[in-house]
């Protein structure tokens, strides 16, 4: 279960499951602070809990004290299966039955749903569901000394069914009857949960997409025959035979052999990387012409693959939770009402000289009355709503907390390849060399590269269809791995097209007839055309562009001045990405959008992570956002939707505590019938929701 750190301090990884929120990780971490642990990382979303210690003896005691506090450490978490009954989703739809029928007797003519006992029944099974849920949450938020919105959501939906119970034993009639209210909260929370848990879920699969990547076969060389082994067998020192096509399955080193190696996967690099004899491979790429034998150098957790994996599971852990408006003021707000309530209690019962009773019912009244059904509805209401905004522009965002997060941004960094730039090859420019002339030149590409199965090859012949050239017969055509085309026309003359060297930095291939050189040609992908627009609106909005990627620096200064890009860093590596997003994080809001597996742990270490259809898979599923049309106009759309989204969420909360502001020492001075109570609390949700609707055709600039 763990893997040593030093001789003294032993690395302990524990799978943890039933953490569903923040709070439930901060609980785990402060017992282990507690049990005076070191390294402790607690990650709810991947349900992972390292720590180390010098006392292997104490980790009975650490597991019995997680699952002291209601969560289960587990062997296996692929095997684990969380029971029915636990699963959010099914806790959701069991409260919604009951309390359907709750919200519904005011408009069905069933007179039987009218009777207490009949409401007392139907709520019953939610407020158990509900205590058992959240329960947990408030009670461990409080014993942090930071209570949270789940303390306002217990408190509330417990003081709307006592105050309706004590109605219903005494039989004081209807104007004591808040079951539905009592069943509303809990059943509304519980949906936003069941959210919450999809969009985490699909954060995590991210890791889960990397880890595929590794769960290849190796053909290993064992007495001059091969035996199809699991790359996780593979071990330093192996011979390993890779062929086209297949995915390199550890890093090493090229024994014999050569072939064109597609790296994307880590540099970003649009174009293939020839190999050659005792050049350096890494695990998950793929090598897409030819064949080599290797030697195995890095295996299992010492895989550049692996080592990915693990930034992404710490940035992930990292990063930190958006709290959202309502708690921050619920930390203030849940104390100040629980003081109301027994300052009331106490006035009227030794001041006001009234009976046990009425004092009691004036304490809970003020409960009832800033019971935060409003409050539970002005976040979800105006996210959903800009959330669904966002998705008709073709934008879609996981979670409500990501349109916080990207609130006052100050940089938003590109990856250049695929996001920038379309990711397909293009002949930029051909010089040619004094004496020789340009039809004679494409005549001479097409006629070499034709014969090549190279996408550079590919993109040169494309690139040259349709322009006038002279056509050159040929006799003979070679493909030397790694470094080019020779050929020898009917004529006798010889031909090299390859990566030679070249005078221009950004020529990245030369021809040679004779041995002379004749033409150098400059292959790139294309800028895409709204990719300027986008970084002079970014400008306008006092946001900063920062290009970041792991191609050439000088094909990355190319795109940056074209585009007017000031901010450059080229040739980073995924952990060198992560360190510059760190960097930028530290002075200010940052955004990544990216493309690549490369851009994955900085899609998942920045603030927000934006992520192009047409990406990876790894890197859609690291991102929070995703664009689905390839538009890069839809980033300002994005930033635009969730400030006026932000802006609604502000105003709902206002509305909901100017309700309860007023509303609170009319109740705590008894003279709020609760019928008038409910009524204005029913005013008070039709406010909020009204104006997150109100979101749904507001002008928004740029959208």
């Amino acid at each position: 279960m763990g893997t040593f750190v030093s001789m003294a301090e032993q690395l302990i990884e524990l799978n943890v499951t039933g953490m569903h929120c923040n709070n439930c990780a901060m609980s785990v971490h402060k017992f282990l602070e507690k049990k005076g642990l070191h390294n402790i990382l607690v990650d709810f979303a991947g349900e992972e809990v390292k720590f180390s210690t010098d006392n292997d003896a104490q980790l009975p005691e650490v597991i019995k004290g997680i699952e002291n506090l209601g969560f289960k450490v587990v062997e296996d978490l692929s095997a684990h299966i969380t029971p029915f009954y636990e699963r959010v989703e099914n806790k959701f739809i069991f409260c919604a039955i009951f309390t359907a029928p709750l919200l519904l007797h005011m408009i069905l003519p069933w007179h039987f749903l009218h009777q207490p006992i009949v409401q007392l029944l139907l709520c019953l099974p939610v407020f158990i569901v509900g205590c058992l849920h959240f329960g947990k949450s408030a009670i461990s938020s409080i014993k942090g000394g930071i209570p949270n919105m789940d303390v306002l959501i217990f408190v509330g939906s417990t003081s709307a069914f006592v105050y309706s119970l004590i109605g219903t034993v005494q039989n004081l009639g209807p104007q004591y009857q808040f079951y539905e209210t009592c069943a509303t909260i809990i059943t509304l929370v519980l949906l936003g949960n069941v959210f919450e848990k999809r969009s985490v879920n699909q954060t995590t699969s991210a890791v889960k997409d990397l880890v595929k990547f590794q769960q290849v076969s190796a053909n290993r060389m064992v007495n001059g025959s091969i035996e199809v082994i699991d790359a996780r067998e593979v071990r330093p020192g192996d011979t390993l035979l890779v062929n086209q096509g297949d995915k390199i399955p550890v890093d090493g080193e090229i024994l014999s052999g050569q072939g064109s190696v597609d790296e994307a996967m880590l540099t970003g690099e649009s174009l293939p990387v020839e190999k050659q004899k005792y050049d350096k491979v890494i695990g998950g790429t793929i090598l897409l012409n030819g064949n080599f034998h290797m030697l195995a150098t890095r295996v299992g957790s010492n895989t550049i693959l692996a080592q990915i994996i693990d930034l992404m599971k710490k940035a992930q852990a990292a990063k930190p939770p958006v709290q959202k408006l309502g708690d921050k003021v619920a930390a203030v707000f849940v104390p100040a009402v629980i003081m109301i309530a027994l300052i009331t209690f106490a006035l009227t019962y030794f001041v006001g000289q009234a009976g046990f009773q009425h004092a009691m019912m004036n304490a809970i009244a003020v409960l009832v009355i800033s019971c935060p059904c409003a409050m539970g509805l002005a976040t979800p209401t105006a996210v959903m709503v800009g959330l669904g905004r966002a998705a008709k522009n073709g934008i879609l965002v996981k979670g409500g907390d990501t349109i916080e997060a990207v609130t006052n941004t100050r940089y938003v960094v590109f990856d250049k390849t695929g996001t920038l730039t379309t990711g397909k090859f293009s002949v930029k420019e051909i010089s040619i060399e004094d004496g020789a002339d340009i039809e004679q030149i494409r005549g001479m590409i097409t006629a070499i590269e034709e014969r090549s199965n190279h996408p550079i090859a590919k993109s040169l012949v494309n690139g040259l269809k349709g322009l006038p050239q002279q056509k050159l017969i040929l006799k003979s055509v070679k493909e030397e791995k790694g470094l080019g085309m020779r050929a020898e026309d009917v004529q006798g003359n010889n031909y090299f097209l390859g990566t030679a060297k070249t005078k221009g930095d950004h020529f990245n291939l030369a021809l040679y007839k004779n041995q002379a050189l004749v033409a150098q040609i400059a292959v790139d992908d294309q800028v895409k055309p709204e990719a300027a627009k986008l970084i002079a609106q970014l400008k306008n909005m006092g946001i900063i562009p920062v290009l970041l990627s792991g191609d050439k620096k000088d094909r990355c200064v190319s795109v940056a001045n074209q585009l007017g890009i000031t901010e450059i860093h080229g040739e980073r590596l995924p952990d060198e990405k992560l360190a510059v997003i760190d960097v930028y994080k530290k002075k200010g809001k940052t955004i990544m959008i990216g493309d690549g597996i490369n851009d994955a742990p900085a899609l998942t270490h920045a603030d927000v992570g934006i992520s192009m259809n047409d990406a990876s898979h790894v890197a859609i599923q690291s991102a929070s956002v995703v664009l689905l049309n390839t538009d890069l106009n839809s980033v300002v759309k994005f930033l635009q939707i969730s400030k006026h989204t932000l802006l609604t969420i502000k105003q709902n909360l206002f509305w909901a505590f100017a309700y309860n502001i007023i509303a609170i020492p009319v109740a705590a001075m008894g003279f709020l019938n609760p019928m008038v109570g409910a009524l204005t609390m029913a005013f008070s949700d039709v406010v909020v929701i009204g104006n997150s609707l109100r979101l749904k055709v507001k002008k928004v600039h740029g959208s």
